[in-house]
């Protein structure tokens, strides 16, 4: 063959190679712009797309009238994207002195190799003003929710607290963290390989990404002013009595609600200098004419942050999570079994002595005296160690330890709060000799604030138990209320019973051990307990350490608010010295800001508050000695 023709047929093949080429890259462009473009420009955008989590607006928490506890409002966070900064030292030197921060941190942050660096977290809004006013190109502000308590520390152990990730740490905002922290979003945003944020890259919600829903909000049944002055009395009375601390819970007899949880500790310094005297004398300041007005006509003069020196509040929610031998005021375990199953009666004489030996414990009254008569009235309102045994005696180990249970001790109080302690009841296998005497009188047991006050409750409740409640409702993201359920009840004293020991329980105020309780013109109901404190650490007590309470509720011919008052190591011991002036002073304050008649005015006044009246709130759219 000729080297014309070969080549020929070369070129030809050439040409034809070259044409398949060309065609099959005509092929796979269309195949790849009009049949897989979706998925290439997918791949494309992932390698420039940073999904970033858009926080949900935390619900916040209220007092019963509306009052804002614990919130979350919007703050602006202050940050950077170094590789937009030409001259890092000179925008550090402009917003050193905005920010408050030296020039030279700031300075670092900005060479710093990364397209996104915080620089100030939160800032108040007048600083996010200069900030935006300066133009620094590469300094920008992001939104970043804050929570607040605009009454400060009020009610911080019962509220809790929340972390910097925005989740609850402790109290409420720890049990309700999924009610209110809502549901975070996300957005997707464009960014360069080497992390530049790239201009108009915000991506939208829906397809790019979701919308955060806010949280729920709850509505508590504490109000402020009484919380504030619960506070304010109990810690005045911390200083006063050398404490080491103290529990102040109110209740609304009937529905269980709590209107006040106080919970405070000595700082290192006050417990050993008292200042302002006696709880007694918070009352005039809390209801001074000079302050604004509450919404139920109470007043208040002075930020609800503000406790009185050397004292604040306390680690964690004591009136829930610490348990400890009631003393006394566990009596009425021992006076209302009694009474109910017709072992004694009011007036049935007792002949006490000065001791009495039970195994190889000898139980004793508070004062040394020889043996005398005493009436089960008198028993309970002298606080008699010795006459409370005796009772016990008569009434048996099976009978007391069924009506402890049937009282609530050593069982839940339904609250569910983090960290609750249902209390430390010894069954039937666990007594033994000395307990017939033990236990009648408050030892051996060990109990909660809350559990001693929902037992008394029960008496102003005409002999019905109502299980506490701490929560009214929640409050949706558009502002709707949805209210809670009410409390469960259950009888746990029959009527003629439970009338005859409120009579017995006004005596302990008229002329007994609790005096310091009694109010101006309403009557009072209650007991006093002094308790030994059990050594953690040793079988037995710790010399000279005591807790001092009293419970009680009013007024006592028809009760509208029960509660329970307890220094932990007070000077001096006794609950009629240190706990029933303070509970004296907050019933008093919590009576009439509910506008709860008086004796006199009970024949031409009624109430018109939502608690002891028919009225309803709603929140807004936006010193005598006892025995041990």
């Amino acid at each position: 063959m000729s080297p014309i023709v070969l080549l020929g047929r070369r070129t030809r093949a050439l040409r034809i190679l070259l044409f398949v080429v060309f065609v099959a890259m005509i092929l796979r462009l269309v195949a790849v712009q009009e049949l897989s473009h979706q998925r290439y420009a997918s791949l494309s955008s992932a390698e420039l797309t940073q999904r970033v989590t858009v926080p949900a607006l935390r619900g916040g928490i209220y007092d019963r009238n509306g009052e804002v506890l614990s919130e979350s409002v919007t703050k602006q966070t202050v940050v950077a994207d170094p590789f937009l900064i030409k001259d890092p030292g000179a925008v550090a030197a402009s917003l050193a002195p905005v920010l408050g921060l030296s020039a030279d941190k700031l300075r670092s942050q900005l060479t710093e190799h990364s397209g996104f660096v915080y620089l100030a977290h939160r800032v108040e809004d007048s600083v996010a003003s200069k900030v935006t006013a300066l133009k620094l190109a590469g300094i920008n502000l992001v939104a970043e929710p804050q929570r607040v308590q605009p009454v400060g520390q009020l009610a911080l152990p019962l509220v809790g607290t929340v972390g910097t990730a925005g989740s609850g740490l402790s109290g409420l905002e720890y049990q309700y963290q999924s009610l209110l922290a809502g549901t975070a979003g996300s957005k997707n945003l464009l960014q360069s390989p080497n992390g530049v944020t790239l201009p108009d890259a915000t991506g939208a919600t829906g397809a790019a990404g979701t919308s955060a829903k806010a949280g729920t909000g709850i509505e508590l049944t504490i109000d402020e002013s009484v919380q504030y002055v619960a506070e304010q009395a109990l810690g005045a009375e911390v200083l006063a009595a050398h404490a080491s601390g103290g529990t102040v819970i109110v209740m609304d007899v009937k529905t269980g609600d709590v209107i006040a949880m106080a919970n405070l500790q000595a700082t290192t310094s006050g417990s050993s200098t008292p200042s302002t005297g006696s709880a007694s004398a918070v009352t005039a300041s809390a209801t001074s004419s000079t302050s604004p007005q509450s919404s139920s006509g109470a007043t208040l003069t002075a930020r609800a942050d503000t406790l009185p020196s050397g004292v604040e509040e306390a680690p964690s929610n004591t009136a829930l999570t610490q348990v400890y031998e009631p003393g006394s005021v566990f009596k009425l375990v021992t006076f209302s079994s009694a009474l109910q199953n017709n072992v004694i009666s009011p007036n049935q004489t007792f002949s006490v002595p000065g001791s009495l030996s039970i195994g190889t414990y000898t139980f004793h009254d508070a004062e040394n005296h020889g043996t005398q008569s005493m009436t089960a009235t008198d028993i309970l309102d002298q606080s008699s160690n010795i006459g409370t045994i005796e009772i016990a005696g008569a009434l048996g180990k099976d009978r007391l330890l069924a009506q402890i249970g049937n009282l609530g001790f050593g069982k839940p109080t339904g609250l569910n709060f983090p960290g609750e302690s249902q209390g430390l009841v010894p069954g039937p296998n666990a007594w033994t000799g000395s307990s017939i005497g033990s236990t009648p009188i408050g030892q051996n047991d060990a109990v909660t604030a809350q559990q001693l006050l929902d037992a008394y409750n029960a008496v102003a409740n005409g002999g019905v138990m109502v299980q506490p409640r701490l929560v009214r409702g929640t409050i949706s993201p558009n502002g709707s209320m949805s209210g809670a359920h009410a409390s469960s009840t259950r009888r746990v004293i029959d009527p003629t019973t439970n009338a005859e020991l409120t009579t017995m329980l006004e005596g302990v105020v008229k002329s007994g051990t609790g005096t310091s309780a009694a109010i101006d013109g309403y009557t009072v109901a209650g007991k006093t307990g002094t308790a030994q404190i059990a050594d953690p650490s040793h079988l037995g007590y710790i010399p000279g350490a005591f807790f001092g309470s009293f419970v009680g509720f009013a007024p006592a011919e028809k009760p509208v608010l029960s509660a329970v008052v307890v220094l932990d190591h007070p000077t001096p011991i006794y609950g009629g010295a240190v706990a029933a002036p303070v509970f004296s002073t907050i019933m008093e304050y919590a009576l009439q800001h509910y506008g709860i008649p008086t004796n006199a005015a009970a024949t031409t006044s009624t109430s018109s508050g939502a608690i002891g009246g028919t009225g309803s709130v709603t929140v807004p759219a936006g010193a005598a000695k006892e025995g041990a």
